[in-house]
């Protein structure tokens, strides 16, 4: 049987991507936590993405660390993004804006074999769902958004009530079950 982080690894293409961000963020001591869809396959069952991202409270250090460690980042005025060459997996850093937070209510975790502070299920759900109602990102990232919201309504329906009713169709059918 193969594990989950041979499985992960087999869609990156790298054996050692989301585990060295992990440890070269758990080395800049600045706080941080998964966030997006990474963040979803924590709390359900997970699906498939290449993407894994990252909410921390400041950038002093960040980027030359990541560098030192092999990671190509492009800066930009908050997010940053990281590529380990020969690795799919588009790493996006998000730095203190409204996500500023998360850090502080974050909960270790395990994502496809590698631990991780995991962002608490309430601020996944207030993630996806600014995610989910921003008009100007892709019509197609919005519906997987809405479609992470529903998934983790089914599993966990005590958030039914952070998300406003008549937001969405399929989640306002989850709560007249």
């Amino acid at each position: 049987m193969i594990s989950e982080a041979e499985f992960f690894a087999g869609i990156t293409g790298s054996e050692n991507d989301l585990a060295r961000m992990v440890r070269v963020l758990r080395g800049t001591g600045t706080p941080f936590c998964l966030i997006g869809d990474l963040a979803v396959n924590y709390y359900v069952e997970p699906v498939v993405t290449l993407d894994a991202d990252f909410a921390i409270t400041a950038s002093d250090g960040v980027r030359k660390a990541l560098e030192e460690a092999g990671f190509v980042v492009e800066a930009f005025p908050n997010p940053m993004n990281a590529t380990q060459p020969g690795s799919r997996l588009r790493i996006q850093i998000t730095i203190n804006n409204r996500y500023g937070s998360f850090p502080s209510r974050a909960i270790e975790g395990v994502v496809f074999g590698v631990p991780v502070p995991v962002a608490s299920l309430p601020d996944v759900v207030q993630g996806k769902l600014w995610a989910a109602t921003d008009t100007s990102r892709r019509s197609s990232k919005r519906a997987k958004d809405e479609a992470d919201l529903v998934r983790i309504c089914e599993s966990h329906p005590q958030v039914l009530s952070l998300i406003p009713p008549g937001t969405f169709a399929r989640i306002d059918e989850l709560r007249g079950r």
